[in-house]
């Protein structure tokens, strides 16, 4: 089992928006997905609860239970926890990176705001978990994404090559308890949650490949002698 955690202690960057689309991308490539909301606002437990469907499953709990919870996914044989973490909560975020596989930090693309992220940068580093700032609500031209780079740079931090564009199916996908890819599948928000469940997946599942690449290389070494 993998986990995911999305973690930012800024409001408003569509950690939510991120968690759930991702979560059907991972369920339609035929995965057991869980997705953990540990936000006091409950966000992403109203969108599961607006959905018509059982594709996603959703668990709601204090963040002090998460190891257990985990373990009882584990033994259940899910293949995907997808954390969603409420903002200004230390605390959570802290739980959150500490069991995650590969962490995503979501940022809009402003200077302010990626600085913002400093200290959730050294939360996640203290675990030597692998992660990766998202650039959100992108606008489609401007200086903003170029300057918010090069300042990510300069934090030491690894930039998601995917871009997250401020695109409506998002908002109105999450409004009517469905993901981008779902309210328009031919859309381009459905074709950037594509690319970043892929870069996301890379991440995951790294060391499995890794294992699946000496084992190909073994046995072609096997089969020269």
């Amino acid at each position: 089992m993998k986990v995911l955690s999305v973690i930012s202690q800024k409001g408003g960057v569509g950690k939510t928006t991120l968690a759930t689309a991702l979560a059907v991308e991972a369920a339609n490539a035929g995965k057991k997905v869980v997705i953990f909301d540990l936000d006091p606002q409950a966000s992403a437990t109203f969108w599961k609860e607006t959905r018509t469907d059982n594709l996603v499953a959703l668990a709601s709990f204090h963040s002090t239970l998460l190891a257990s919870r985990l373990a009882a996914m584990r033994e259940a044989g899910c293949d995907l926890v997808i954390i969603d973490t409420p903002p200004f909560s230390k605390d959570i975020a802290f739980e959150a990176a500490q069991y995650a596989d590969f962490v995503l930090l979501p940022t809009r693309p402003a200077v302010l705001d990626v600085m913002a992220i400093t200290r959730t940068l050294d939360l996640v580093k203290h675990y030597k978990h692998p992660f990766a700032v998202l650039l959100t609500f992108c606008p489609p031209q401007g200086r903003e994404i170029e300057d918010s780079i090069k300042v990510i740079e300069k934090l030491d931090a690894e930039i998601c090559p995917v871009r997250i564009g401020n695109r409506i199916a998002y908002s109105r996908a999450q409004q009517s308890g469905q993901a981008a890819q779902e309210l328009d599948p031919d859309g381009k928000a459905a074709e950037e949650i594509k690319h970043l469940f892929a870069y996301v997946c890379m991440h995951l599942y790294a060391d499995e490949r890794k294992r699946s690449e000496k084992h190909d290389r073994k046995r072609a070494a096997s089969g020269t002698r």
